[in-house]
Protein backbone atom coordinates (compact mmCIF):
# COMPACT_ATOMS: atom_id res chain seq x y z
CA UNK A 1 0.00 0.00 0.00
CA UNK A 2 1.47 3.66 -1.37
CA UNK A 3 1.49 6.12 1.98
CA UNK A 4 -0.99 8.40 1.67
CA UNK A 5 -0.15 12.29 0.41
CA UNK A 6 0.21 15.29 2.92
CA UNK A 7 -2.45 17.76 1.38
CA UNK A 8 -3.06 21.31 3.32
CA UNK A 9 -5.92 22.67 2.53
CA UNK A 10 -6.37 26.58 3.16
CA UNK A 11 -9.69 27.85 3.84
CA UNK A 12 -10.19 31.62 2.61
CA UNK A 13 -13.03 32.46 4.73
CA UNK A 14 -13.25 34.36 7.85
CA UNK A 15 -16.61 32.31 8.57
CA UNK A 16 -15.98 29.33 11.34
CA UNK A 17 -19.09 27.59 9.52
CA UNK A 18 -18.48 27.99 5.60
CA UNK A 19 -19.27 26.39 2.64
CA UNK A 20 -15.89 26.37 1.94
CA UNK A 21 -15.08 24.14 4.98
CA UNK A 22 -17.77 22.29 3.82
CA UNK A 23 -16.50 21.77 0.33
CA UNK A 24 -13.32 20.70 1.56
CA UNK A 25 -14.90 18.25 4.46
CA UNK A 26 -16.34 17.16 1.29
CA UNK A 27 -13.17 16.71 -1.04
CA UNK A 28 -11.01 15.39 2.16
CA UNK A 29 -14.15 12.56 2.66
CA UNK A 30 -14.02 11.87 -0.88
CA UNK A 31 -10.33 11.22 -0.80
CA UNK A 32 -9.54 9.84 2.15
CA UNK A 33 -7.60 6.80 0.91
CA UNK A 34 -5.49 8.85 -1.34
CA UNK A 35 -4.87 12.19 0.87
CA UNK A 36 -4.13 12.98 4.62
CA UNK A 37 -5.92 16.21 4.39
CA UNK A 38 -4.82 19.03 7.06
CA UNK A 39 -7.28 21.87 7.00
CA UNK A 40 -5.99 25.69 7.93
CA UNK A 41 -9.03 28.35 9.41
CA UNK A 42 -6.09 30.06 10.63
CA UNK A 43 -5.89 33.41 8.32
CA UNK A 44 -7.85 35.44 10.69
CA UNK A 45 -4.56 34.97 13.52
CA UNK A 46 -2.16 35.72 11.28
CA UNK A 47 -0.46 39.58 11.70
CA UNK A 48 -0.39 41.87 9.05
CA UNK A 49 1.83 41.67 6.53
CA UNK A 50 5.31 43.01 7.23
CA UNK A 51 7.90 43.48 4.71
CA UNK A 52 10.71 43.98 7.16
CA UNK A 53 9.72 40.71 8.90
CA UNK A 54 9.02 38.40 5.99
CA UNK A 55 12.92 36.90 6.23
CA UNK A 56 14.09 38.05 9.29
CA UNK A 57 12.30 38.16 12.93
CA UNK A 58 9.54 36.04 11.06
CA UNK A 59 6.73 35.67 13.39
CA UNK A 60 6.00 32.30 15.14
CA UNK A 61 2.55 31.64 13.43
CA UNK A 62 3.86 32.64 10.12
CA UNK A 63 6.79 30.42 10.53
CA UNK A 64 4.02 27.68 11.25
CA UNK A 65 1.76 28.48 8.27
CA UNK A 66 4.96 28.27 6.50
CA UNK A 67 5.76 24.82 7.81
CA UNK A 68 2.49 23.75 7.01
CA UNK A 69 2.97 24.36 3.24
CA UNK A 70 6.60 23.53 2.65
CA UNK A 71 5.58 20.25 4.02
CA UNK A 72 2.61 19.34 1.82
CA UNK A 73 2.24 17.16 -0.91
CA UNK A 74 -0.23 19.62 -2.40
CA UNK A 75 -2.00 22.38 -1.76
CA UNK A 76 -5.35 23.09 -2.08
CA UNK A 77 -7.19 26.17 -1.60
CA UNK A 78 -10.67 27.38 -1.24
CA UNK A 79 -12.18 30.40 -0.96
CA UNK A 80 -15.28 32.88 -0.95
CA UNK A 81 -15.25 35.99 -3.27
CA UNK A 82 -15.46 39.11 -0.69
CA UNK A 83 -16.59 42.48 -2.76
CA UNK A 84 -14.86 41.28 -5.98
CA UNK A 85 -11.54 39.82 -4.24
CA UNK A 86 -10.06 37.22 -2.53
CA UNK A 87 -10.95 37.74 1.02
CA UNK A 88 -7.53 39.86 2.90
CA UNK A 89 -6.66 37.26 5.26
CA UNK A 90 -6.08 34.69 2.69
CA UNK A 91 -4.23 37.64 0.66
CA UNK A 92 -2.54 38.44 3.72
CA UNK A 93 -1.26 35.10 4.02
CA UNK A 94 -0.16 34.68 0.55
CA UNK A 95 2.00 38.23 1.03
CA UNK A 96 3.71 36.59 3.53
CA UNK A 97 5.28 33.75 0.95
CA UNK A 98 5.97 36.08 -1.98
CA UNK A 99 9.75 35.97 -0.86
CA UNK A 100 9.81 32.81 -0.56
CA UNK A 101 9.49 29.56 -2.81
CA UNK A 102 6.84 27.89 -1.12
CA UNK A 103 4.69 27.81 -3.60
CA UNK A 104 6.99 27.53 -6.52
CA UNK A 105 6.92 24.24 -8.32
CA UNK A 106 3.73 23.10 -5.71
CA UNK A 107 0.76 21.11 -7.26
CA UNK A 108 -2.31 23.42 -6.25
CA UNK A 109 -5.86 23.28 -6.70
CA UNK A 110 -7.86 26.39 -6.43
CA UNK A 111 -11.47 26.68 -5.55
CA UNK A 112 -13.38 29.73 -5.58
CA UNK A 113 -17.28 28.92 -3.93
CA UNK A 114 -18.93 32.29 -3.87
CA UNK A 115 -22.08 34.17 -4.93
CA UNK A 116 -20.98 34.98 -7.99
CA UNK A 117 -17.14 34.61 -7.69
CA UNK A 118 -15.88 35.29 -11.09
CA UNK A 119 -13.29 38.37 -9.95
CA UNK A 120 -11.78 36.34 -7.21
CA UNK A 121 -11.75 33.61 -9.04
CA UNK A 122 -9.32 35.45 -11.61
CA UNK A 123 -7.74 37.44 -8.89
CA UNK A 124 -6.47 33.71 -6.65
CA UNK A 125 -5.45 32.72 -9.71
CA UNK A 126 -2.88 35.84 -10.73
CA UNK A 127 -1.59 35.31 -7.43
CA UNK A 128 -0.81 31.92 -6.93
CA UNK A 129 0.95 31.99 -10.72
CA UNK A 130 2.80 35.07 -9.37
CA UNK A 131 3.87 32.79 -6.67
CA UNK A 132 4.81 30.10 -8.88
CA UNK A 133 2.63 27.66 -7.83
CA UNK A 134 1.92 24.66 -10.61
CA UNK A 135 -1.71 24.46 -11.23
CA UNK A 136 -3.43 24.11 -14.29
CA UNK A 137 -7.51 24.98 -15.62
CA UNK A 138 -8.50 21.44 -14.67
CA UNK A 139 -7.46 21.83 -11.30
CA UNK A 140 -9.43 25.10 -10.56
CA UNK A 141 -13.14 25.42 -10.12
CA UNK A 142 -15.48 27.87 -9.52
CA UNK A 143 -18.92 27.33 -7.85
CA UNK A 144 -21.03 30.25 -7.95
CA UNK A 145 -24.22 30.18 -5.59
CA UNK A 146 -22.40 27.70 -3.45
CA UNK A 147 -24.90 28.03 -0.50
CA UNK A 148 -27.71 27.02 -2.61
CA UNK A 149 -26.19 23.77 -3.34
CA UNK A 150 -25.24 22.06 0.18
CA UNK A 151 -27.83 20.12 2.10
CA UNK A 152 -28.36 20.57 5.89
CA UNK A 153 -25.88 17.36 6.21
CA UNK A 154 -23.12 19.01 3.66
CA UNK A 155 -24.20 16.89 0.72
CA UNK A 156 -24.28 18.36 -2.61
CA UNK A 157 -27.69 18.50 -3.84
CA UNK A 158 -26.93 20.18 -7.65
CA UNK A 159 -25.21 17.10 -10.06
CA UNK A 160 -23.71 19.19 -12.16
CA UNK A 161 -21.99 20.80 -8.85
CA UNK A 162 -21.28 17.27 -8.10
CA UNK A 163 -19.42 15.84 -11.46
CA UNK A 164 -17.64 19.48 -11.13
CA UNK A 165 -16.04 18.85 -7.89
CA UNK A 166 -15.58 14.86 -8.80
CA UNK A 167 -13.56 16.08 -12.43
CA UNK A 168 -11.59 18.44 -9.81
CA UNK A 169 -11.07 16.20 -7.51
CA UNK A 170 -9.59 13.54 -10.40
CA UNK A 171 -7.50 16.47 -11.98
CA UNK A 172 -6.48 17.11 -8.65
CA UNK A 173 -4.93 13.79 -7.43
CA UNK A 174 -3.19 12.92 -10.52
CA UNK A 175 -1.39 16.20 -10.12
CA UNK A 176 -0.23 15.52 -7.08
CA UNK A 177 0.56 12.00 -7.56
CA UNK A 178 2.02 12.71 -11.44
CA UNK A 179 4.45 15.80 -9.47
Amino acid sequence: MTQKKNILAIIGSASAHSANLQLVEKIAALTKHEFEFQIYQGLKTLPHFDPELSLDNTPESIVHFRKLIEEAEGVIICTPEYVFSIPSGLKNALEWCVATTLFTDKACGLITASASGVKGHEELQLIMNTLMAKFNPETTLLIQGVKGKFDEQGNITEPKTQQQLEQFISNFTDLVNNH
